[in-house]
């Protein structure tokens, strides 16, 4: 039976409706959010899977005809998710992950599916909405509600929940939260190089307003909500924990406390192996043996992690023996790759970064075919992740959604400081390459990223800098004792509570991303967390700046160089010319070459609002070419007199060019102070002849006079004699 719910969520409407659509799922519901509607559904495996892990799969799927338009391409149908579809599953699926028991083994899948979208009205904050309500009603464990918003800044300074597409283009900060009632528990921003005040205040402001849609997930739950199915979770043989504890405690203390990471990973396996070898042996007659040996491997990886934890909030100890603020060994450098545009080396203790940077013209964005207004991308990073940077092998195809979240994170860290189209007009792309990893590779794309960005000269409004920061609660929450840690490794990531990470240059922040493992994170958590971020920032931005202050002031030499000009914008179809004529023909004889295509043709790009950018390596053929469109454009005068090129002859007179585009008629009556019978009979085809400019005609074709020409140099002899 069908039943809505409605709330007035700061000025708009959210509608929530259930039991009409997709009812054979565990849950579902239908949001509307003004005109955005998005269907969540959650369903949930009927038995455990045997993998030691939870299941878990959050989809996010884009339908193109929920913003009325026809996908792209050949097969003219959805096919994989794209970028912003995949960071948009990781945003929903980021809050929600940490509200489910880690022991349950059902597999869940939480699917939305936006079926019309308002722009001004956020379709990813709908779908996390939908995804915590599906889970709530559902008879799924879920120790929900969570829910998500947007927050922008008006040029005073005042923030705004959900802004509209327009209040978004004005702001200095795009910074979406998401968390329960009692806490936050995922963060996602880019900002305009914001103090770190600013930023603890947006997030409280956020969370005040999650409360409310929180409340409003309860009351529909307390209403309409089914009873939870009891699972049971993965358990531990308690004799088997004692013994194995007993066992390898000790030397698994031993083999964490190695500071150099292989050394370190190949010890903690060699006491894992050796510790099931050790109970295959005393368990070898048990008839729950393969159960038991499960036990084993789950006790002596919990041990791991138990270590690590127990050493750093009882001893603060690190892993790698560093003081609780302390970050690693930093190293930079420049200039590795001679033929790149530009490049830039970082290393932070065992996690090195290789980034590029690459210039192309304007023509080269990239063509976003999504739900979103903007539908070109003139900034790139893109980051690769090999399985070699962790000594491992594995399977290398298209990227995955880790590699795309990391890259969208740096992108958005290093876009705040990108110029404007109007100051730099190229398209820029940066390449990170990570060779070693051992904790926050995505920070370090960002710092190599930037110094290739300055190598490369383009003119960044500030060097940008980032680090990860880590938490380790002592018992799951934060009520109990934590230790904050500056620059987390592999090993405090995987073991630890939190992985917050900041971005931004000596003025502010720039980027920060936020994942817990526990259910909240306080303000004061967030405050010192920020003033730790900030200070080995600082520390990381001086290693940068002695290896690379600023930008340079000149493009590589194998970067494409760049000039511009400006045309009416009614003349452009003139530098095209019908079919491409002109502009092929320009491109062609500037450059010296037969096709286009050729890799050292000029680019030319011409832009609607008269704008002509034209790029090549050489300036003396940028030169030429722009001279050649410049004859183009040129506006006759009427009344001067030129000397022009007789293109063609007719009966009715002849067709001369006064420069290339520029073509005009002599009727008969105009070619000479006699008559003229035939055309033919004056000029012939290739005849360079004097001209007046005498008007346009009711078509706009040009008139053209030699007889005004001819009368005007008599008058003249006539006046010296």
């Amino acid at each position: 039976m069908k039943k809505e719910f409605k709330l007035n969520f700061l000025g708009r409407d959210l509608i929530v409706e259930t039991g009409q659509l997709a009812k054979q799922t565990n849950g579902s519901v239908l949001v509307r959010y003004g005109d955005t509607v998005v269907l969540s559904v959650c369903v949930m495996g009927k038995t455990p899977v045997t993998q030691d892990f939870f299941p878990l799969q959050v989809l996010y799927q884009e339908k193109l005809y929920s913003v009325g338009k026809i996908p792209g391409g050949f097969i003219k149908r959805e096919g994989r998710p794209t970028d912003s579809a995949t960071l948009a599953a990781r945003l929903i699926d980021r809050p929600i992950r940490p509200m489910f028991d880690e022991n349950l083994r059902n597999e869940i899948q939480v699917i939305n599916t936006v079926l019309s979208v308002d722009q001004d009205n956020s379709p990813e904050m709908a779908a996390m909405f939908g995804s915590s309500l599906c889970l709530g009603i559902s008879d799924i464990p879920f120790d929900g509600p969570v829910a998500g918003v947007m927050v922008g800044m008006d040029e005073k300074g005042k923030f705004i929940i959900n802004p509209t597409t327009a209040e978004a283009e004005k702001s200095k900060l795009a910074l979406t939260v998401a968390g329960t009632h009692d806490a936050i528990c995922m963060v996602e921003a880019g900002c305009k190089e914001l103090p770190e005040k600013t930023m603890l205040e947006a997030l409280m402001f956020a969370h005040e307003n999650i409360k409310t849609l929180c409340e409003f997930q309860n009351e529909i739950i307390s209403e309409i909500g089914k009873e939870k199915v009891v699972l049971e979770p993965a358990s531990i043989d308690a004799e088997v924990e004692k013994a194995v504890r007993e066992y390898a405690t000790d030397d698994m203390l031993s083999a964490i406390q190695i500071k150099e990471k292989l050394e370190k990973y190949a010890k903690i396996d060699e006491v894992k192996a050796n510790t099931i070898a050790h109970f295959e042996e005393v368990y070898a007659e048990d008839e729950d043996f393969a159960s038991k040996m499960k036990d084993v491997a789950k006790v002596v990886g919990l041990i791991e992690g138990n270590e690590v934890r127990r050493l750093i909030i009882e001893k603060h100890i690190r892993p790698d023996g560093r003081k609780m603020d302390e970050i690693r060994p930093l190293e930079a450098e420049i200039d590795l790759l001679p033929r790149t545009h530009g490049s830039g080396l970082f290393q932070r203790g065992e996690t090195q970064v290789l980034a590029t940077t690459t210039l192309g013209p304007l023509s080269d964005h990239q063509i976003l075919d999504g739900l979103g207004i903007e539908d070109t991308k003139r900034f790139m990073l893109h980051y690769n992740f090999p399985n070699f940077c962790v000594g491992e092998i594995g399977r290398y195809g298209s990227p995955g959604r880790r590699e795309i979240g990391h890259g969208a994170l740096g992108e958005r860290a290093l876009a705040q400081v990108i110029p404007s189209e109007e100051e730099f007009p190229y398209t820029v792309r940066v390449v990170s390459e990570v060779l070693e990893s051992n904790g926050s590779s995505s920070q370090a794309s960002i710092c190599a990223g930037c110094m290739s960005l300055m190598t490369a000269g383009v003119p960044i409004k500030a060097p940008v800098a980032g680090i990860a920061m880590g938490l380790i609660t002592e018992d799951g929450t934060c009520d109990s004792n934590y230790t904050i840690l500056t620059d987390i490794q592999g090993l405090e990531d995987h073991m630890g509570d939190m992985d917050f990470k900041v971005a931004g240059t000596r003025k502010g922040i720039t980027a920060l991303q936020m994942d817990i493992k526990i259910k909240g994170i306080t303000k004061n958590i967030f405050k010192e967390a920020l003033a730790q971020a900030k200070t080995a920032r600082m520390e990381i931005l001086d290693v940068m700046e002695k290896e690379i202050a600023e930008p340079r002031k000149e493009l590589s030499p194998y970067a494409p160089k760049i000039k511009t000009m400006q045309i009416n914008p009614d003349k452009i179809k003139d530098v095209i010319g019908r079919g491409g004529e002109m502009i092929t023909k320009i491109i062609l004889e500037s450059s010296g070459v037969n096709t286009v295509n050729d890799k050292d043709a000029v680019k030319i790009d011409i832009e609607d609002d008269g704008r002509v950018i034209a790029y090549h390596t050489d300036y003396a053929i940028i030169d030429k070419a722009l001279a050649m469109i410049e004859e183009v454009v040129r506006e006759v005068e009427i009344g001067k007199i030129y000397t022009g090129k007789v293109k063609t002859i007719e009966d009715f007179g002849c067709f001369v060019e006064l420069w290339p585009g520029c073509e005009g008629l002599v009727h008969v009556s105009q070619l000479d102070v006699k008559r003229v019978e035939k055309p033919s009979d004056v000029v012939k085809v290739g005849d360079e002849i004097v001209v007046k400019a005498t008007g346009f005609d009711k078509r706009g074709k040009l008139n053209l006079s030699r007889k005004e020409v001819l009368m005007d140099n008599k008058e003249t002899k006539k006046e010296e004699n």
